[in-house]
């Protein structure tokens, strides 16, 4: 059965710089009943950035939360509920303005956020390409993660590369070692387009521990942009693992 909806917004002009790393620095944060889902072989975390647009939590705009900027980091996941496999993403920081949504986000959904200051801007360069920039402020330090993309869109193609970062409709949170949060998201098939430049301008230990830096201070595996839509977020459910392998109940 589906789940009442949590959350509804609009995601829009999703920047995603993603970087290749040693699959055993995410083990620790992969989450009961789930394996990495990975790209040809290589696990990939993106750095993405994006508007939070028209938001409203279980039907209310709470006034001051209804648009704002985000940034996290996140990898990839898959989980078997016994008839399927669910291809979903599990964030390992998030960044957002406002203290409320760090209260009822890691709560409800024991998710990591955080909040600081953020900025963003929307630069046209010319008749064929927009610079998109999201910035967030951390010890006195504005960080930046920002990209110069064409202003022509196109869909996402089956088997791309752009298919496997974008069409994930799952998020996971490991509640403890034998239970796991599970929640649907869901949107229509975004557009993107290509990205000419970028720029990823951050404190990574800080933000992300020592055990990222040589990882995502290189120049990242792709770069992607993607246009949006409205998206809604059901309620989460429980998945329970028994002791005995194999054996996935969910509550």
């Amino acid at each position: 059965m589906t789940s009442r909806r949590f959350l509804k917004a609009e995601w829009k002009n999703l920047l995603m710089l993603n970087y290749e790393v040693d699959p055993t620095i995410l083990e620790h944060y992969l989450p009961p009943a789930t394996e990495l889902d990975l790209w040809k072989g290589k696990a990939l975390v993106s750095m993405v950035g994006f508007m939070f647009l028209d938001t409203s939590v279980l039907g209310v705009k709470w006034p001051g939360h209804v648009n704002f900027e985000e940034v996290n980091l996140r990898f990839y996941v898959r989980h078997f509920d016994g008839k399927q496999w669910k291809r979903g993403a599990v964030f390992i920081s998030e960044i957002v303005p406002k203290s409320v949504i760090v209260l009822i986000a890691n709560n409800l959904y024991k998710e990591h956020y955080r909040a600081l200051p953020m900025r963003h801007a929307v630069i046209p360069e010319g008749d064929n390409h927009t610079q998109f920039s999201y910035e967030w402020r951390l010890k006195r330090k504005w960080n930046k993660l920002a990209a110069v993309v064409s202003n022509s869109y196109t869909a996402i193609q089956p088997g791309s590369p752009e298919e496997f970062i974008f069409e994930h409709y799952w998020g996971y949170n490991a509640l403890s070692d034998v239970k796991t949060m599970e929640y649907q998201v869901e949107h229509i098939s975004w557009k993107v387009a290509a990205v000419k430049s970028y720029v990823f301008e951050a404190d990574i230990v800080e933000l992300y521990g020592k055990v990222f830096e040589p990882y995502l201070s290189v120049e990242p595996y792709s770069a992607f942009f993607a246009d949006g839509s409205e998206v809604s977020v059901r309620i989460g459910q429980k998945i329970l693992i028994d002791r005995v392998p194999g054996v996935l109940p969910a509550l």
